[in-house]
């Protein structure tokens, strides 16, 4: 048996690691039949491959399978534990093996985003020159944590978690199978039992089979000797389901991006969704609470100001409370943002005017707004002429602030900003009034 499947005492997951394409469970959209990946190894014609997804899902798997379909010599790197002079061993061992073979190398390094940029390079001259065949396996997307040298010589697969009929249908062939499988126990399970370790499995087939031989090896055999798996046995056998999470990773942009979106998309549901994905996974209360108030003033802005005191005294209060109470908070400061009118034009003011300050002429400050209280700045000419709002009906007066008039905010009728727009029609039309009779 090649030394890359397991033995007796290994656990269900890694003794069911399939063996063949056909026996390989999920990921038809890059291994079905016609698609690209397939294609390529059935016709032994792959360089360079990186395959990235989340734990469990089949990568080191297809890594193996690749190798025996290929016929090639299987070489196994850590992306934590190998240097560089590991690197340099085993290709040269490559080049030597296929100088006096023939026989192609397949280098696999698992966990790829752990090497750093100079373990990265020692690989490049070799793909080039095709000395070992590469494919790499990471969670972490290769966009951004593989060096782009890499990635333009590769060619990125992306695995997605399994199903929960893919999922179920594992752990039935794991029942069964009694070479490798759970066979000899005669173990048998329910649908209940199955769909439920299948979804808090979260599309983790390592964790999945690990839990039904954990469940099986633990339940006593009635009177004829069969064990009989039912929902609480699958309950008992995983305590506390994990999902899959990483702080520094792509599921914590995504799914804090996704968050953010929802809320954003005025769809409270899918944002409360996000909000407990992340609470349950661990994320720091107070990144979330932060994104909250920047999309009280980005996305909802003007439309509803009460959004922002809403988010500020969730944050506050998040401070304050700690969490497990402090989740009812940020979901109360969720929905809120959620469900407000939205405007973004407080947002796109400030930044258009950035803009101006950056790529533009800086514009001087009118004399009529200069400081006028200091000794000698009347015979400069400051302060002169500026009219007090108060002393006119209404608290204003159209004498504009800036030169040129430009306007910078643009408000929309959501909310209520409808009203705002409405005062600043009429204040505008005034000081267009107002700029008329001066040119006269």
């Amino acid at each position: 048996m090649p030394a890359a499947y397991a033995q007796d005492d290994a656990p269900l997951a890694s003794r069911m690691r399939p063996r063949r394409l056909e026996e390989y469970t999920g990921q038809s959209h890059i291994i079905g039949e016609g698609k690209l990946l397939r294609r390529a190894v059935q016709a032994d014609r792959f360089s360079s491959i990186i395959l990235y997804g989340p734990p469990g899902v089949g990568k080191t798997t297809l890594a193996h399978i690749i190798s025996q379909e290929t016929k090639a010599r299987f070489v196994t790197l850590s992306g934590v534990e190998s240097s560089v002079a590991d690197i340099r061993k085993e290709v040269d061992a490559a080049a030597k093996l296929r100088k006096m073979t023939q026989q192609a190398t397949v280098l696999f390094v698992d966990e790829l985003h752990r090497f750093n940029k100079a373990q990265q390079d020692v690989l490049l001259p070799h793909l080039e020159r095709g000395t070992v065949r590469f494919i790499g396996a990471t969670t972490h997307n290769p966009y951004f944590y593989v060096n782009s040298p890499l990635v333009s010589r590769s060619q990125v697969f992306t695995l997605e978690p399994l199903g929960i009929p893919e999922l179920q249908a594992l752990m039935q062939r794991a029942l069964v199978d009694e070479e490798r499988g759970l066979g000899r126990w005669k173990a048998s399970i329910t649908d209940e039992a199955t769909h439920h370790l299948a979804t808090v499995s979260d599309g983790d087939a390592r964790k999945c089979l690990n839990a039904l031989e954990l469940a099986v090896l633990s339940s006593k055999p009635d009177a004829e000797g069969r064990i009989q798996i039912d929902l609480a046995a699958a309950e008992e056998s995983v305590q506390q389901k994990t999902v899959v999470y990483d702080g520094d990773g792509d599921a914590h942009y995504d799914t804090i991006s996704a968050f953010i979106k929802s809320m954003r998309a005025s769809d409270p549901d899918a944002a409360i969704y996000w909000l407990a994905k992340m609470l349950y996974a661990g994320e720091d209360i107070r990144f979330i609470a932060r994104r909250i108030v920047i999309a009280a003033s980005e996305d909802v802005g003007m439309a509803d100001s009460n959004a922002l005191r809403v988010a500020i005294a969730a944050q506050q209060a998040v401070e304050f409370i700690g969490m497990p109470e402090a989740r009812i908070v940020l979901g109360h400061a969720t929905i809120y943002i959620a469900t407000a009118p939205k405007s973004n034009r407080a947002y796109l003011a400030i930044d258009a005017a950035l803009e101006d300050v950056k790529l533009g002429r800086t514009l001087p400050v009118p004399k009529h707004l200069r400081d006028g209280h200091y000794k000698g700045a009347k015979n400069l000419g400051n302060g002169i002429g500026y009219l007090y709002p108060h002393d006119f009906e209404g608290g204003f007066v159209p004498q504009r602030c800036i030169e040129g008039g430009k306007q910078y905010y643009e408000p929309t009728t959501n909310g209520l900003e409808g009203r705002i727009k409405e005062r600043m029609d009429h204040l505008r039309q005034q000081w267009e009034q107002a700029a008329k009779a001066t040119e006269k």
